[in-house]
C-alpha cells in the first residue's frame, strides 16, 4: 500500500494526514472562511429555512460555525460529540425533526470535510488508520461501542479496512522522528476531552526504527474538563446557580442538575428540547432572582454556546502565558466580565490535575519502570500548554527531557506514519 491515511478525530479538532511509502506525512489542508486551516473544528450544523422547514443546509468545522454565527437563533450547533461516543444512553438526538445516532452525526460531520477537502481527499486507499483515546469521556464509558459506532461512521465513506490505534502512540510515532538514539518515551496526548499516555520503546535496528509498546493508562478529563470549571465558578451563579425559588410557600435551594450540561458542550447543544429546559423557563417565574434564569433561558434559546466557548478558550490561553486575565463573555442581553488569576483557576481545576497526575503514574506502573527509566517526556495536544498540566511532568523529570509542539497535528501525522509499519497488528486494533 503506497499510500496511508490517518485520521485524528478529536473532541475539539479533527485532523487527516497522508503518508507515501517515505517521506514526511503530509497535512489535509482546507480553503476555510478564514483562510488555509489543516485543523477542522469537530462540529456540526443544521438549518432549516422556516419558509422551507423540510429543507436541510448541514455544515461541518469551520463552515458550521459560519453558518451559526450568521443566524445563531435557528441553526442547530453541535460541538464536542465525540464525548458521547462510548455512551450507551445516547442512542440518538432530534435534529429538526430527523433522528441522528452517533454514527450518523460522525458519519454526515466526515463526509462533509472530504467535501470540503477537494481533490486531495477524493481518491482515499480503502484503509484508514483512526485514534482512539485510551479512555473515553463517561463513567460508564464502553470503548467497544464506541468503536463499533466508528466503524460503521467510516465505512459509509467506502473504507474496506478500518484499524484503530491509541492517540498517544500516533504521537509517539510522529515523535520518533525526533530520536537521535535509542530511547523509552513517555508520551502524554491531551486533548479536549481524555488525557492519555503511552509509553514506548523506540530502537534502531539496521537503519529501521524498531518501537515496542511497553505500557499505557488514560482519564476521561482534559480540556473540557477545565472549561467547565471556569464556567461553573464564572458563568453558572450568574444563570441561576445557588439561588432559590419558591415552591407552595416554601423557598427552595436551585438544583445543580442543570448545570451539569455546561460540563460537556455536546449536552449544552441538547439542552434546549430537553425537560430540564421547560422546568427552568418554571424557574424564571419563581425564582428569587428571576433575572438570572432569565439569562439562563437566553443562552439556551438563542444558542450562545459557542460564545460562551469561544470566551472560556480565551481565558485558557491568556493564563497560559499570564499570571491573570480578564474573562469577558457578552451575548445578547448577557454580560459577564472578571479578572482571573492563574492561581485562582489552578486551585478550581485541582480535582482534574490529580486525575491527570495519577494517570500518569498509572502509565509507569504499567510500563514496570520508575522515572530514572524514561529517557524522553513527549507532550502535545491543546491542554498540554496549561502551565499547571506542564507542573505535573517538571516536578517528575529533568526540564531537558521535555519536548513538547506540533499540539493539533502529531496524532494524525503519527497514524498516517504508522501505516507503513509491516505488522500493524502490534499497534492497532479492530471493532469487536
Amino acid at each position: 500500500m503506497t499510500l496511508t491515511l490517518g485520521v485524528d478525530f478529536g473532541t475539539t479538532n479533527t485532523v487527516i494526514a497522508l503518508a507515501d511509502a517515505d517521506g514526511p506525512a503530509r497535512l489535509a489542508r482546507f480553503d476555510g472562511p478564514a483562510g488555509e486551516l489543516f485543523a477542522v473544528r469537530s462540529a456540526l450544523s443544521f438549518f432549516a429555512p422556516p419558509e422551507r422547514p423540510q429543507a436541510r443546509t448541514i455544515e461541518a468545522g469551520p463552515w458550521a460555525i459560519e453558518a451559526y454565527m450568521e443566524d445563531p437563533g435557528e441553526t442547530r450547533f453541535i460541538q464536542s460529540f465525540k464525548s458521547f461516543a462510548a455512551q450507551e444512553s445516547f442512542s440518538e438526538t432530534q435534529v429538526l425533526g430527523k433522528r441522528y445516532r452517533f454514527e450518523d452525526l460522525l458519519s454526515t460531520f466526515l463526509l462533509k470535510v472530504r467535501e470540503h477537502g477537494g481533490a486531495q481527499l477524493a481518491d482515499l486507499p480503502k484503509r484508514v488508520i483512526v485514534g482512539r483515546p485510551v479512555t473515553f469521556v463517561g463513567a460508564s464509558a464502553d470503548p467497544e461501542l464506541a468503536m463499533r459506532r466508528y466503524e460503521e461512521a467510516f465505512r459509509r465513506l467506502g473504507f474496506e479496512e478500518v484499524l484503530y490505534a491509541f492517540e498517544p502512540v500516533g504521537a509517539a510515532f510522529f515523535f520518533a522522528r525526533e530520536l537521535d538514539n535509542d530511547a523509552t518515551v513517555l508520551v502524554g496526548d491531551f486533548g479536549g476531552g481524555t488525557s492519555d499516555f503511552s509509553v514506548i520503546r523506540f530502537e534502531r535496528e539496521a537503519g529501521q526504527v524498531r518501537a515496542v509498546p511497553l505500557g499505557r493508562a488514560g482519564v476521561g478529563v482534559a480540556g473540557d474538563a477545565f472549561d467547565y470549571r471556569i464556567i461553573d465558578n464564572l458563568v453558572s451563579p450568574q444563570l441561576g446557580k445557588g439561588s432559590s425559588y419558591t415552591s407552595f410557600g416554601k423557598v427552595l435551594p436551585v438544583p445543580n442538575r442543570y448545570y451539569s450540561a455546561f460540563a460537556r458542550w455536546d449536552q449544552l447543544a441538547l439542552m434546549r428540547q430537553s425537560r430540564e429546559m421547560r422546568e427552568i423557563r418554571q424557574l424564571a417565574k419563581d425564582a428569587v432572582e428571576p433575572e438570572k434564569f432569565e439569562r439562563m433561558v437566553e443562552m439556551l434559546d438563542e444558542n450562545h454556546g459557542y460564545l460562551l466557548y469561544r470566551s472560556v478558550s480565551r481565558l485558557k490561553e491568556a493564563l497560559s502565558s499570564a499570571k491573570s486575565a480578564e474573562f469577558r463573555f457578552e451575548a445578547g442581553s448577557i454580560s459577564i466580565v472578571r479578572d482571573v488569576a492563574r492561581a485562582e483557576f489552578e486551585g478550581w481545576i485541582a480535582p482534574e490535575l490529580a486525575l491527570i497526575e495519577n494517570a500518569v503514574d498509572a502509565a509507569l506502573a504499567d510500563a514496570g519502570l520508575n522515572l530514572e527509566g524514561v529517557d524522553r517526556v513527549f507532550l502535545t495536544g491543546g491542554s498540554s500548554l496549561v502551565p499547571a498540566v506542564r507542573e505535573i511532568f517538571h516536578r517528575r523529570f529533568p526540564a531537558g527531557r521535555i519536548a513538547s509542539g506540533a499540539e493539533l497535528e502529531s496524532i494524525a501525522s503519527g497514524l498516517a506514519l504508522m501505516g507503513r509499519e509491516d505488522d500493524l497488528s502490534r499497534w492497532t486494533l479492530r471493532a469487536s
